[in-house]
């Protein structure tokens, strides 16, 4: 039965996606006699927590009942007040949490609190789907860096462009339409100048509903034209550039309310891509979707820098042409770059291949 809750805790808090970050997705229900009383979710950052949201709608009927929550409450005032405090004074007598809290303002101060205030806590129900649920999170509260995706669009050969560039569209517009969903779940998308200056992508969200990522260009000497689409379109547009960026391109830039970030160089004329994950972190960017090009992918892999993996892979066959990690050198299998908890799935006419890469 506490699986059963907190499906439902865990379906709650997803609501959430890309409106709470760099706070986790959190969704709390509360339950009494075997029946839901009243759940919440945490709606938009800086706002009430999951926990409280529920409390407040159950009202005097949440004393003795029990609380499903997908992560430890907090004990510490932040934004808003702690929630710990909260359940023991609205009468829970128990509390169920999928996984503790990595913020080391919390970390265990929750639970502790609750305890000794009488609640009956359970740690560790369905925990691996609630820390897949906040892999972002959990990574930036511990490493201060985002949690890293690349989106890699390939035919079945394995190229994500034709030798003269043409990479539009190599997946069908199912596939396109889900790329839009990632880009609303993301915090940030990011590509570098190569498939700016190939491609003039918009980097925004078109094709479903959602709120559009910071967008991203890594671009050492400020090639990026003045009337790139991406920069026409709305929301936040970030480039790192190195010291040898021209100072009148940069003035120019700062007019049309592009930020602007220096990062130092990395063996040769590539931008340190540590410095630019960093750089992210402390601005509160928790996740990137990385969607090229082929510099840039090999780029993240070379370093160990990418978390999970989205390859989607298209019916089609043209041969020579680009890879996608043609950069990438090993000098044996044994040393090739693997990918863990590898699932497969029809995406219309392609097929998506999903990983963690270790």
């Amino acid at each position: 039965m506490d699986e059963y809750f907190m499906r439902r805790a865990l379906k709650l808090a997803l609501r959430g996606a890309g409106k709470v970050s760099p706070n986790p997705m959190v969704g709390a229900v509360l339950v009494k006699d075997g029946k839901i009383i009243a759940e919440g979710y945490h709606e938009y950052y800086g706002g009430p927590h999951a926990e409280v949201v529920a409390l407040d709608k159950a009202g005097d009927d949440a004393k003795g009942a029990t609380l499903y929550v997908n992560l430890e409450p907090c004990s510490h005032f932040g934004k808003t007040p702690p929630c710990a405090p909260r359940i023991v004074s609205a009468g829970i007598k128990r509390v169920v949490i999928s996984t503790l809290d990595p913020n080391p303002l919390v970390a265990g101060k929750g639970v502790k609190l609750l305890r000794e205030s009488g609640v009956s806590v359970t740690v560790g129900v369905l925990e691996k789907e609630a820390k897949k649920l906040n892999e972002a999170f959990f990574k930036w509260i511990t490493q201060k860096i985002p949690f890293v995706a690349l989106k890699v669009a390939t035919t079945l050969d394995g190229k994500i462009a034709t030798l003269k560039g043409e990479s539009k569209w190599i997946t069908s517009l199912p596939s396109r339409r889900l790329v839009h969903k990632l880009r609303a779940f993301y915090d940030a998308v990011l590509v570098g100048i190569g498939t700016v200056l190939a491609d003039d992508p918009e980097l925004n969200v078109r094709l479903v509903k959602g709120r559009n990522p910071v967008r991203v260009i890594l671009d050492a000497y400020l090639r990026i034209p003045e009337n790139a689409k991406v920069l026409s379109s709305a929301g936040k547009v970030m480039v790192f550039h190195s010291q040898f960026a021209s100072q009148e391109k940069l003035n120019r830039l700062r007019r049309l309310g592009v930020e602007l970030i220096e990062v130092p160089l990395y063996e040769g004329n590539l931008l340190d891509l540590r410095s630019v994950l960093e750089k992210m972190g402390e601005l509160g960017i928790a996740s990137v979707l990385v969607e090229g090009g082929r510099g840039v992918f090999s780029s993240f892999i070379k370093r160990r820098l990418a978390d999970k993996l989205f390859y989607f892979l298209a019916p089609k066959l043209i041969g020579k042409g680009i890879g996608p990690f043609d950069e990438v050198e090993v000098d044996s299998l044994d040393s090739s770059v693997k990918i863990k908890d590898l699932s497969l799935r029809r995406i219309g006419e392609d097929v998506l291949l999903e990983g963690y890469v270790i």
